[in-house]
């Protein structure tokens, strides 16, 4: 599988991640962690050597399965987690309310306080199973705490070796620009798919101009781009795709007219839709890598192969066709 490089400093990624926010459970109606750990491993089989993680996944169980995942294989694995993102007690600003894998209310903060990022580094290694970490990104911006203090953590930790590149994920261009005045960051994570464009108007354009990876996560839309999600697929209550804006009916229907019209070229190339939806993100100027998500390894397996998948130049224009006529109710123009 082709990798692409981060930054200057050499770190890569291979073009196809494991997304694993899924596999910790939380947010999405639950997880098995024996089929994750399948999951994981026909990803591996197949060429995917990147995953990527954090420690609210799950409240630390993604983390968790992850490091059952590569044990005996983690010179081969690149691992890219997060911090700054907390659960239960402890200073932060509050982000949102939630249940534990037990169904207890639960509050989620972010924090990204120096010393709290350097022990929170400490539990993510003891839970990888691990003794670096290949990518450590700041989850969110936390509005409490200043960024160069963060960024101050980070500058620790990679004397110290425990972690090799620093990133951030879901920061705006001029938090990024004062996040690298202290340390070097390498790539920005962000949310971007056919029918998730913003990042185009800043976040991309900054990327590219200062030599930044950009790691694609939501490439499938949360499953939507699929083509599975049908009018009447339920999500359980624990299931956050219930309530988000995208899965509304109205989005659904012009999202899935989207895409059956769609479906002819991904026929004509032996390819599915979410294939196609993938390999789209990977050929749009800037993109580093789309972190998709497997939950059993037969979608691991079709995800990997989407690294693949070239559109053609042709393709390209009909389907761009296309997403210029789509309208999504809650999201406008999908900027």
């Amino acid at each position: 599988m082709e990798h692409r490089t981060l930054g200057a400093d050499g770190t890569s990624v291979s073009v196809v991640a494991f997304g694993a926010w899924a596999i910790g459970g939380f947010m999405w109606g639950g997880s098995d962690d024996d089929t994750a750990v399948e999951a994981i491993h026909a990803a591996l089989d197949a060429g995917v050597d990147t995953i990527d993680t954090a420690p609210i996944y799950g409240f630390g169980r993604s983390e968790e399965v992850v490091g059952r995942a590569i044990a005996g294989r983690r010179d081969k694995v690149r691992i890219l987690t997060k911090y700054g993102m907390r659960w239960g007690d402890g200073p932060g600003t509050y982000y949102f309310s939630g249940h534990d894998p037990l169904g207890q209310p639960i509050d989620v903060y972010r924090y990204a306080g120096k010393d709290a990022i350097i022990a929170e580094c400490e539990a993510s290694l003891r839970r990888l199973g691990t003794d670096y970490i290949d990518l450590y990104q700041q989850h969110w911006p936390d509005p409490g705490t200043a960024i160069e203090e963060s960024m101050e953590a980070l500058a620790i930790l990679l004397q110290q070796g425990k972690i090799r590149a620093a990133g951030v994920s879901n920061f705006p261009p001029n938090l990024i620009e004062r996040a690298r005045e202290i340390v070097p960051i390498v790539s920005v994570q962000s949310p971007y798919s056919m029918v998730n464009l913003a990042i185009e108007d800043d976040v991309l354009p900054y990327a590219r101009e200062h030599g930044l990876g950009v790691l694609a996560y939501s490439p499938l839309q949360r499953g939507l781009l699929t083509g599975k999600i049908s009018l009447d697929y339920h999500f359980p209550s624990t299931d956050h795709r219930g309530t988000n804006p995208y899965f509304s009916r109205e989005n659904r229907i012009a999202i899935n007219e989207m895409l059956a019209s769609i479906k002819p070229y991904a026929d004509d190339l032996g390819a599915t839709l979410g294939q196609v939806a993938i390999a789209w993100v990977l050929q749009r100027p800037g993109i580093s890598c789309a972190l998709v998500g497997s939950r059993n390894p037969q979608q691991a397996k079709e995800n990997a192969a989407a690294g693949d998948l070239v559109l053609s130049r042709e393709c390209l224009h009909k389907i761009n066709n296309l997403l210029a006529g789509l309208y999504l109710e809650t999201a406008g123009d999908r900027r």
